[in-house]
């Protein structure tokens, strides 16, 4: 379910909806729009599953055995430093947690501890079932693995503190992909929409739902393949987002839709 895919979502509903992905959230959640501020290059080789903001670099994790990777640096410039994931792994979320940084990995049950300057690798720590989105906030890490949860885990020893089913009422919301933790609340980009949903971690309610279509030309978007990859920037409330494979990054605000 993580590899290449460039089927777009118009297609998709075309075939009857042969993929899976989180129902609209109900009317009853406020419904937000991305405002563009500005437009930065993104390098259009990298199957993005991880981006964050952090001491002034942006760090991004890349995907798929043989190409994945990670990087550290100025947006929208190449990488300063970047490391690249032996195969047969895959690579996934990525969040810093002050002088490390961790890694997942989608089925191969490794997260890898670095170091967040170096991108060294320091250690790897197994655990159970898929590694989707990564990141942290309030002393934990706060991890996704496409269902419709959201697990907690020590920044320390990895090992699981918790976890919290996401939902509005009654339903609940799968293919939770990768992830931001930012102002209090956790925002999971949703795996083959162009929606992100800002999620309250105490209770898994979900608290916005963020349409971010139509960012890419169709050109671009003939060629690139899902949103995935939202990085708050720190001291403000504008956050840069992009997608696998997308030729740009965008630095944005979520504004109440129309």
């Amino acid at each position: 379910m993580r590899t290449l895919f460039t089927l777009t979502l118009a297609a998709v509903v075309a075939l009857g909806g042969c993929a899976a992905s989180a129902p609209p959230a109900p009317a009853t959640v406020p419904q937000l729009a991305v405002r563009v501020l500005a437009t930065l290059p993104h390098d259009p080789a990298a199957f993005t599953e991880g981006l964050e903001f952090a001491g002034g670099t942006l760090y991004e994790g890349t995907g798929l055995v043989g190409q994945s990777s990670v990087r550290a640096g100025v947006p929208g410039q190449p990488p300063a430093v970047r490391v690249e994931l032996p195969a047969p792994l895959f690579g996934e979320g990525i969040t810093v947690t002050g002088p490390t940084l961790w890694q997942l990995t989608w089925q191969n049950g490794i997260a890898i501890e670095r170091d967040a300057r170096t991108l060294t690798e320091l250690r790897r720590v197994s655990y159970d079932g898929e590694g989707w989105g990564l990141c942290h906030a309030g002393g934990r890490l706060v991890m996704s693995n496409g269902s419709d949860r959201l697990t907690f885990r020590d920044p320390a020893t990895f090992a699981v503190t918790g976890e919290v089913t996401v939902h509005s009422g009654a339903q609940t919301f799968d293919q939770l992909n990768e992830l931001e933790c930012s102002g209090g609340a956790v925002y999971a980009n949703v795996w083959q929409t162009d929606r992100i949903l800002r999620i309250d971690p105490a209770t898994g309610e979900v608290t916005g739902q963020i349409t971010a279509s139509g960012l890419l030309t169709p050109a671009q978007a003939a060629a690139a393949d899902v949103l995935n990859g939202i990085a708050a920037i720190p001291g403000t409330d504008e956050f840069l987002i992009t997608g696998k494979l997308w030729p740009t990054m965008f630095r944005v605000k979520f504004v109440p839709a129309s």
